[in-house]
């Protein structure tokens, strides 16, 4: 049974704190998985095993972030029309989305096998490492159409103020993941292969009761005429959803650059680098959480048009926000070598050189990660606001970064270079979407006379306040006036009392 939430009433630290616990459960143990994926071939099939998923990584998120990006960027049209209070434009951006999502799925999975081996070739991967990440990828990509909805899927629930669900669903794929990996890797022999059945077989039983959940909420019953009204939604859905997609591809741009140059420093230093990014998981864990909070909050509350509550909101995020990462940080720091000697085994010499190169990694994170969590918290924000694009060209700004530090630092400080140039795409991302931030929150009337800012014109018709349907920036006047304090008295928007 789904628990959907409305986030225009409460109180905000407390509403965004309460959305976010439970979705940081759900990472635990989708990392919970992720690092048993990583144990189990580390310890049972071998360093060249994990070295073979290390060089998967990147490109596994590049293709992965299609599908994350389009149907986060859906979501933000259906928790506004939630938050507006309007169901029938919310069971037609379902519509629209389920049709997209199919279509874009599709297509997806075909480009992905096509192209794999090309793109693993032109990485630099070694040799002895090649077959093992093809196999592995060739698998997890066959379930793309799974991935695709269970994102889907996912989001709606989210948008609804939903968190509760895909927590229970996450947990229910942790668990099956856990067994089937010892079942097929360690009982039937499978291997790298293994691992990927189970993670697809896994996040197919997420899915399912993620859809079940969904047919449980009564705004979410769609029939043949929404998808037919929903086709005029299409092209504001792909608005939202196509910045996002894009900007997750362009930051996985920046790591297939990375992983170039981390295949070139031999298979030692791509097991001890893949070690650490499965602890990356863990790191971002709560600045994902956080911004899926954040994106429901002020996409529901931009809806209901109250943007004093959408500011305070923010305030509270981004203090529980750094909170939570310099926490984090401390912890990894302290005892992240004994967690990374899970995901290694061997010859107790390249053991040690792999677990030096992973810690090394590992403290340099854990010392910036207040400033990615800053960034999750001011791009999520900017999302649920409805714009997609100034996110979209901070992910330009760190895939610069990225490659930019990357190719050039490790020539100056030797692999040390890699590491920094993780933090140094965060902190060339951060201040973009910052200090477009307070300008999204501020319009003319307000920024001039302290008003009370609102999207829309307010008129009052007998004891009522009625919503016109026209949006102007001069939200105190008629459109092409002067601004009136007096007209601003007479007329003020019942956001006030936001």
């Amino acid at each position: 049974m789904a628990h959907i939430k409305d986030m225009t009433h409460g109180r905000p630290w407390k509403l965004i704190l309460m959305f976010a616990l439970p979705l940081m459960a759900g990472n635990v143990f989708q990392q919970l998985y992720t690092l048993v994926d990583t144990a189990v071939v580390g310890q049972f099939v071998g360093v060249e095993a994990l070295a073979s998923m290390g060089a998967a990584d990147w490109l596994n998120w590049f293709i992965l972030g299609i599908p994350t990006g389009f149907t986060q960027g859906f979501s933000i049209m259906m928790s506004q029309y939630f938050g507006a209070g309007d169901n029938e434009n919310l069971r037609r951006s379902i519509a629209g989305s389920v049709a997209l999502a199919a279509i874009i799925s599709l297509a997806t999975l075909v480009l992905s096998q096509a192209f794999i081996y090309d793109i693993l070739r032109l990485l630099n991967t070694p040799d002895n490492v090649l077959p093992g990440s093809l196999l592995y990828l060739r698998i997890f990509f066959s379930g793309m159409p799974i991935s695709m909805a269970y994102n889907l899927l996912s989001c709606i629930l989210r948008a609804l103020g939903d968190s509760r669900t895909p927590l229970r669903a996450m947990i229910i794929a942790s668990l099956t993941n856990v067994a089937l990996d010892l079942l097929f890797t360690i009982a039937f022999g499978w291997g790298i292969a293994g691992v990927a059945v189970a993670t697809l077989i896994a996040q197919c039983v997420a899915m399912l009761y993620c859809l079940r959940a969904a047919m449980s909420i009564p705004q979410v019953h769609i029939g043949r005429r929404h998808f037919v009204e929903g086709r005029a939604l299409m092209g504001g859905l792909m608005k939202l959803g196509t910045p996002v997609a894009l900007q997750n591809t362009i930051i996985s741009v920046g790591g297939l650059a990375v992983q170039y140059v981390v295949n070139g420093f031999g298979f030692l230093f791509i097991a001890g680098y893949t070690a650490t990014n499965k602890l990356y998981g863990l790191l971002e864990m709560a600045a994902i959480s956080y911004g899926y909070a954040i994106s429901t909050y002020t996409g529901q509350n931009k809806g209901a048009c109250r943007y004093r509550r959408i500011r305070r909101g923010m305030r509270s995020s981004t203090a529980m926000a750094v909170g939570t990462a310099f926490a984090i940080g401390a912890v990894m720091i302290l005892v992240g070598r004994h967690v990374l000697t899970l995901f290694v085994s061997g010859d107790p010499e390249e053991t040690a050189q792999v677990l030096d190169i992973a810690y090394r990694y590992l403290f340099t994170m854990s010392s910036g990660l207040f400033i990615l969590y800053l960034l999750h918290a001011y791009r999520s924000a900017l999302q649920g606001m409805g714009d997609t694009v100034i996110p979209m060209v901070s992910g330009v700004m760190e895939l610069i970064m990225r490659v930019g530090c990357v190719l050039l630092l490790p020539g100056v400080i030797g692999q040390d270079g890699v590491f920094i140039a993780e933090v140094a795409a965060w902190t060339g991302a951060a201040p973009k979407p910052a200090c477009c931030w307070r300008a999204k929150t501020t319009f003319p009337c307000c920024a001039r006379r302290a008003a009370t800012p609102c999207c829309c014109r307010w008129a009052r018709r007998g004891t009522h306040w009625r919503r016109s349907s026209i949006c102007a920036a001069a939200c105190c006047s008629p459109a092409g006036t002067t601004w009136s304090p007096r007209a601003t008295a007479r007329r003020r928007c019942p956001a006030a009392a936001a």
